[in-house]
């Protein structure tokens, strides 16, 4: 039973009402400073810690908490003779209950007008020795760091199956758990932020890689297994949620994501949230084996998905597919022509869900579209792990460099640009054919440049897609006129791509001869 509750937040949102809940079922309150206030202002009869203990805040509220009579009340384990005992020789009542959120620390330094002395004020010490305590005790006390858990609290404490004040111990260990997770992570941002900084410990000069780094991530769920049956596996998330990322769907039907399901939905998702700004609406891009083998752009959903998959049909089959429009019911009919393992879009219709319902094991992802972008990349390699910033970067109009006599055209320019937007997400070696906003040919992850150019030739071959008049992008420069040749001999008339090699004057030489435009972006996309 709860009878004193110890309340101290920083975030304050919710608590006014949850403290009135606890008074009215006859919970005493201890408090500090504003939190405090707030209740004594607002009618919730309220008592400070520092009558409560006797001994008064100090060094401007650095030590207010730190004491006995409340550590003592926290930590004692009621179902030990020797501790209650000690605790009723010192006169200290049990807590049962500790309210605790601490100093905004990440919001401090999110700041660009953070300075050392505003981080280290913001470390919170009272804090997290108040929920440690409460956690490592809590078979005889309830700790809640989230405001959310507020309601799930006085659910229990109200239900009239148990004595008044009453909390399971399923509830108090699932409130542990977060207290832990949520301190871990708080530690891991203060030693982040501490390691980034120089030797003239400046908040303007830190290093975006710090000396320690700390990462948190919470479980979404397991997985049957991983990338292969005897591996195991799991998918996480970040603790912030990102606008528009992958993580964020919500399931509509179908059987359990699976690892490999999960990779390529991200590659899918991540491409056709790119590929705005074009002349038509709707996006669609399928994805098998974390490459793009069909991208285009149409008038609607159903229009993008059947010109998508002329680029490859053979290997759309147990694809995935992404829009960046709503799935209307004339695209879910062209769609449950194919067997497909995940279909990815901002929204279903009502008509589309009725459609593919029909297909139960297609898995429906519905994400709501958003333009963030991880803050960092992550590859794990043996003893070690490789960071490094998001390839976020989308080439404009008006980074482009034209190195060749012959000028674009508008409709070069625009199939130029849409094939640059597609070879980002290719991995490397990467080379596309495209034109009138649809992939042709795709070549990906060959050992040479020129043998993904002849991949991506015989692709467009095979599905009886001319590519005369083309527009090809590759992710890197050419390293020589060879693999330039392959592409024109294949029908292109336009090229872009990054620039740089040693031999750019031959290779722009070459295109000159051969009387194509090639255009430098001067960025280039590795994607291994």
């Amino acid at each position: 039973m709860i009878k004193q509750a110890l309340i101290s937040v920083s975030d304050k949102t919710g608590v006014l009402d949850f403290a009135r809940a606890l008074s009215a079922m006859g919970v005493n309150i201890l408090s500090t400073g504003g939190t405090a206030k707030l209740l004594a202002d607002n009618g919730v009869p309220v008592t400070e810690v520092a009558d409560y203990t006797g001994f008064p805040e100090m060094l401007d509220g650095r030590v207010k908490t730190l004491h006995p009579k409340v550590h003592g009340g926290i930590l004692a384990r009621r179902d030990f003779p020797e501790h209650m005992a000690k605790l009723e020789e010192h006169n200290i009542p049990t807590i049962d209950m500790v309210v605790v959120n601490l100093y905004p620390f990440q919001a401090t330094v999110a700041k660009d007008t953070c300075t050392l002395d505003d981080a280290i004020e913001n470390i919170d010490i009272g804090g997290p020795a108040m929920l440690r305590s409460s956690a490592k005790n809590h078979k005889d006390v309830v700790v809640i760091c989230d405001p959310s858990d507020y309601g799930v609290v006085l659910a229990e404490m109200k239900t009239t199956d148990n004595a008044p004040g009453y909390v399971s111990y399923e509830t108090r260990f699932m409130l542990a758990k977060k207290v832990y997770a949520h301190t871990a992570q708080y530690d891991g941002a203060i030693a982040n932020y501490l390691s980034s900084l120089g030797p003239d410990r400046s908040h303007a000069t830190r290093s975006s890689y710090p000396q320690t780094l700390n990462v948190h991530f919470e479980k979404v769920q397991d997985m049957r297994y991983g990338e292969n049956p005897h591996q195991s596996a799991a998918f996480y998330r970040d603790l912030a949620p990102v606008k528009g990322a992958l993580a964020n769907y919500r399931q509509l039907q179908g059987k359990e994501l699976s690892f490999n399901n999960i990779a390529d939905a991200d590659a899918a998702w991540e491409c056709v949230k790119s590929m705005g700004g074009f002349d038509q609406p709707a996006a669609c891009v399928i994805i098998k084996h974390a490459n793009p083998c069909g991208v285009a752009l149409g008038v609607n959903a159903a229009d993008a998905y059947k010109r998508a998959l002329q680029t490859d049909p053979t290997s759309a089959f147990g694809g995935i597919i992404a829009f960046n429009v709503e799935v209307d019911a004339a695209a879910a009919t062209e769609l449950a022509k194919l067997f497909v393992e995940v279909l990815i879009a901002p929204s279903f219709s009502a008509e589309a869900k009725q459609i593919l319902s029909a297909k139960q094991n297609v898995r429906l992802l519905e994400i709501p579209l958003g333009d963030g972008v991880n803050g960092m990349d992550f590859k794990r390699v043996g003893g070690g792990l490789l960071v490094q910033s998001a390839d976020a970067k989308n080439v404009l109009l008006a980074d482009l460099k034209v190195v060749t006599k012959l000028q674009p055209t508008p409709q070069q320019l625009q199939d130029l640009m849409f094939a640059w937007r597609v070879a980002k997400y290719v991995k490397s070696n990467a080379i596309v054919f495209c034109g009138n906003n649809m992939t042709l040919g795709v070549g990906a992850g060959q050992m040479s440049r020129i043998d993904s150019a002849r991949i991506a030739s015989i692709k467009a071959q095979n599905a009886g897609l001319t590519l005369a008049g083309s527009a090809v992008a590759s992710d890197a420069f050419f390293p020589f006129r060879d693999g330039l040749d392959v592409v024109v001999d294949a029908g292109a008339t336009c090229v872009i791509q990054p620039g740089g090699s040693m031999r750019d004057q031959e290779v722009i030489d070459a295109a000159d001869e051969r009387g194509v435009v090639m255009l430098y972006t001067g960025t280039r996309h590795f994607r291994h």
